[in-house]
């Protein structure tokens, strides 16, 4: 009979989230240690990033940089420029950067430290909050990847003031998704507003950000690998990535939107969501300019989703809402 060893031991990740200035936040790594910048091209024009950074490296965003190959000439150059493992990555762009500065972070050295700086909307509350970090591969989303924290995320919302209507309509799909998840309030706001309102009002702006975060947290406070709670988040997402997957017609949030809209009716038609709420939530999306209608046939959608990562022996998990702040998951 052999002799049986075990290892128990506690990895703790925390991660700060601040709705507040990103050179503040910068100045204070890039005063203690080596800190190396790359850089949504979107961004990279700002003079401020040089002064404050000596290493800097320009990507352009999109998911074209969400792959193994784009992440291996990542590694590479920071293994051209001798970064250790004392070093911090900061990422500064939106969702697809901070994702794959994630997963760089997360493989090299066997993990380094990152902050991200997220300039997007969609980034600011949701795409850079949670240690979600992941690559696509074989034409699906996020299938190579990690839960791996950031020490940092500063969601400036200075960043904002010259993102194009297209990404804010596409973050306002992922508000509006937190806002059936877990804030009721948040969702009757969002119903007396404009997209324009958000747009010309940065304290509003800063309110929104702020209650995505909030409730984003929480959650991910309770249940950081997504064995259970954390699913919610998925709201939507399920539909999305296999939209995404078959069409590069639609950006993330727009196709979370149809995958909100496509939840909500079957929620209705399994009898956990009256039909009047559904509708407050399409002619919600529809208040944004956010398309609610399945580009694709719903067959050819749902064979693609059977290859999604949150799928259990070929059975999808599907985030349903129940009522405005309140949804569950289901096979």
């Amino acid at each position: 009979m052999g002799t049986t060893y075990s290892i128990e031991c506690q990895v703790e990740q925390r991660c700060s989230v601040e709705i507040g200035r990103w050179q503040n936040i910068a100045e204070k790594y890039t005063s203690l240690m080596r800190t190396v910048a790359i850089v949504d091209s979107a961004v990279a024009d700002r003079e401020a990033i040089y002064e404050l950074f000596k290493d800097v490296i320009v990507v352009d965003g999109g998911e074209s940089i969400k792959s193994l190959s784009a992440a291996g000439g990542l590694l590479q150059q920071l293994c051209d420029i001798g970064v250790d493992r004392q070093s911090v990555l900061v990422a500064i762009g939106g969702g697809t950067v901070t994702d794959v500065v994630g997963f760089v972070a997360a493989t090299y050295m066997r993990g380094i430290s990152c902050v991200f700086f997220p300039t997007t909307l969609l980034g600011q509350v949701d795409a850079a909050i949670g240690g979600k970090c992941a690559v696509n591969m074989g034409g699906y989303k996020n299938m190579v990847g990690a839960f791996a924290l950031p020490k940092q995320v500063v969601c400036d919302t200075s960043w904002l003031a010259s993102l194009p209507e297209r990404e804010w309509r596409a973050g306002m799909a992922e508000v509006i998704k937190t806002a059936i998840i877990g804030d009721a309030a948040l969702f009757d706001l969002l119903e007396n507003k404009t997209l324009n309102n958000f747009c010309n009002d940065a304290d509003l702006c800063s309110e929104i950000v702020a209650r995505c975060v909030a409730v984003k947290c929480d959650i991910v406070r309770r249940d950081l690998r997504e064995a259970g709670e954390r699913r919610l988040l998925n709201l939507g997402h399920t539909i999305a990535h296999a939209i995404e997957s078959l069409s590069q017609e639609f950006s993330h949030g727009e196709a979370v939107a149809m995958g909100i809209v496509y939840a909500s009716r079957k929620a209705v038609e399994r009898g956990v969501l009256a039909p009047d709420v559904a509708e407050r939530i399409e002619s919600l999306l529809q208040r944004y300019d956010l398309p609610t209608e399945l580009p694709l046939a719903e067959g050819a959608l749902l064979e693609a989703v059977a290859h999604d990562k949150k799928s259990i022996n070929g059975t999808p998990r599907w985030v349903l809402p129940t009522a405005i702040g309140r949804c569950i998951v289901e096979k």
